[in-house]
């Protein structure tokens, strides 16, 4: 494994000390996939000294596989910002970590450094510098500037990974369970810069590492866009005041029909024949399968629900075909951004997590976001009291349209695909309710019971 080693001894006898405090608090952190399992050990694939702890302030960059029961393979690897502090002031109280009473820096204070300015100004001066610190690699675009004396401050609403404002110029998307390869989070937005593209903010920097010859995306740096809304939150506003949304989900759909149009200028399309197509209905059923087993309360939909696959078959055993190309892979409201001006602009471009990465890179049908985005407007509509599907079924048709109006071609012409899109989408949704917010359920049943008759 590659490995820093920091003056203060090997990494193993650190991690040693830290180990006990990091098996307590990993699990409680909501960008922690392995919940409800025990961590039962840990292996260092990298830790980089950012910062020596021979003053008031130490800083280590750790890259670690975290053991699990019932994990197949090594484990998953994550990225940890380690804060090192005689003591922590009370504005730090939340990110502790833990003391240490054993190991190299034995009667210090160790906390989540991102939730302190000074450790996450280190990552900004070294983004702008272009820095090479043990195996971290550094880069930016040369052609946008970064600014010295920029202000941190965290983010406290991501899940999946961890975000630092500065000074309202820029975002830092620090990627918490990391995978080697090239990430679709910096990927994507590069080629849409490349061809211009004004609804993605174009990366500014970010930061790599390359371990045992593969390499790995940690963090991507964009601008920040100043007074915008979370689309999923507008929505809910709108919402709570009777308002109709129709119109700023038109503007959506034209923003998402921009964005897949670049994108297939930008990065190579695929036509999808009888046997993609045949596998893509393939793996549905197979969720399907394996969420009504996991959730009774599919059961009496499966039929229905099935219905929707092999319809997406027959059409592939016609020899009906549909061009796929790269998409956003996880589009809803909450990774849409509306500027002051009114202007939508699309984030996250990581795709589902919780999917390999070679799948999330594979050119897919956009009809895929386009469902994700109509499953999203029905959870806003159907998470409030009393529940609205009219003012969901009214953004749903405005965003088609304003999608149709830039495509060319209306998603609705193709309802076999979309209803197989939407109808896994809502399965999914099912599945991940009924494990984590049981209170929830009842949003995604009611698109069941609608897709299934």
């Amino acid at each position: 494994m590659a490995e820093t080693v920091t003056p203060f001894g090997t990494a193993p006898s650190l991690l040693d000390s830290l180990d006990p405090l990091l098996r307590a608090w990993l699990p409680r952190q909501r960008w922690f996939a392995g919940k409800g399992r025990p961590v039962t050990g840990f292996t260092p694939v990298a830790v980089t000294e950012l910062l020596p702890p021979d003053g008031r302030l130490g800083l280590y960059h750790l890259l670690l596989r975290v053991h699990q029961p019932i994990t197949p393979g090594p484990g998953d690897c994550y990225q940890l910002l380690i804060g090192v502090r005689e003591a922590l002031p009370p504005r730090l109280a939340p990110a502790l970590i833990g003391h240490l009473d054993q190991g190299p820096l034995a009667g210090r204070t160790v906390y989540e450094a991102l939730y302190d300015p000074r450790p996450a100004e280190v990552l900004l001066e070294a983004l702008r510098t272009q820095a090479r610190i043990g195996g971290l690699r550094f880069e930016r675009d040369a052609r946008q500037e970064i600014r010295t004396g920029l202000v941190a401050r965290p983010l406290t609403a991501e899940q999946s990974n961890s975000s630092v404002v500065y000074g309202d110029t820029f975002i830092l998307k620090l990627l918490r369970r990391v995978v080697p390869g090239v990430n679709p989070d910096l990927e994507i937005p590069l080629a849409l810069a490349r061809e211009g593209s004004p609804r993605v903010p174009a990366p500014t920097a970010w930061a790599r590492a390359e371990i045992d010859r593969e390499p790995y995306v940690l963090a991507v740096l964009q601008p920040f866009v100043r007074g915008a809304a979370d689309g999923w939150e507008l929505a809910l506003r709108e919402l709570a005041k009777g308002e109709d949304f129709a119109a700023e989900a038109r503007e959506l759909g034209r923003a998402t029909a921009e964005v897949h149009t670049a994108l297939a200028r930008a990065l190579p399309t695929v036509t999808l024949g009888h046997a993609q197509l045949e596998a893509l209905a393939g793996g549905m059923t197979e969720r399907l399968a394996a969420a009504v087993q996991a959730v009774p309360a599919l059961r009496p939909y499966a039929g229905g629900l099935r219905q929707a696959y092999r319809d997406l078959d027959r059409l592939a055993v016609g020899g009906r075909t549909w061009t796929a190309q790269r998409i956003h892979g996880d589009l809803h409201l909450g990774q849409c951004l509306r500027s002051a001006s009114g202007q939508w602009s699309l984030i996250d471009f990581e795709g589902e997590p919780v999917r390999p990465l070679a799948e999330r890179r594979l050119p897919q049908s956009p009809v895929r976001d386009i469902a994700g985005m109509l499953r999203s407007f029905d959870y806003a509509a159907h998470s409030v009291a009393p529940p609205a599907p009219q003012w969901a079924s009214g953004c749903r048709a405005a965003y088609c349209s304003g999608y149709a109006q830039v495509a060319g071609r209306d998603p609705r012409a193709d309802p076999v695909l979309l209803r197989a899109y939407e109808t896994d989408k809502a399965v999914y949704e099912v599945v991940y309710e009924a494990r984590h917010r049981p209170d929830w359920l009842p949003v995604p049943l009611s698109a069941i019971r609608r897709l299934a008759a």
